[in-house]
């Protein structure tokens, strides 16, 4: 079964960035509906996001990264108290996976394998 995955990188302390809160969205019409919530592990990575049994569908999703939250617990003075990433999956029976590159004032992502 295909799934979704993510990791972060803090690309200013040259290491995974663990604990920080992701939810992931579906778009259904004009609203965003709740599909799951995780924290990243020791290596910044959520490796599964779906639920047990949830498999990806065609459609509009997001992932919302808490950065505000990660950086103030590290005591870092960040800009961006949250990083959205809003993608579409065209085709379901693939992985997905979402990496977040992030810094106190910036942020780039790409579509991983």
């Amino acid at each position: 079964m295909a799934q979704l995955s993510t990791h972060i990188l803090n690309t200013t302390a040259g290491r995974p960035a663990e604990g920080v809160s992701i939810t992931l969205e579906r778009q259904e019409g004009g609203d965003w509906k709740f599909v799951a919530t995780h924290q990243t592990d020791s290596d910044g990575r959520v490796g599964a996001f779906l639920p047990a049994g949830m498999s990806l569908e065609c459609g509009n999703y997001r992932l919302n990264f808490q950065t505000g939250v990660y950086f103030k617990a590290n005591n870092v003075q960040g800009f961006y108290p949250e990083v959205t990433i809003a993608f579409e999956v065209t085709k379901p029976e693939e992985h997905h996976h979402v990496p977040l590159l992030l810094n106190p004032f910036g942020y780039s992502t790409y579509r991983g394998s």
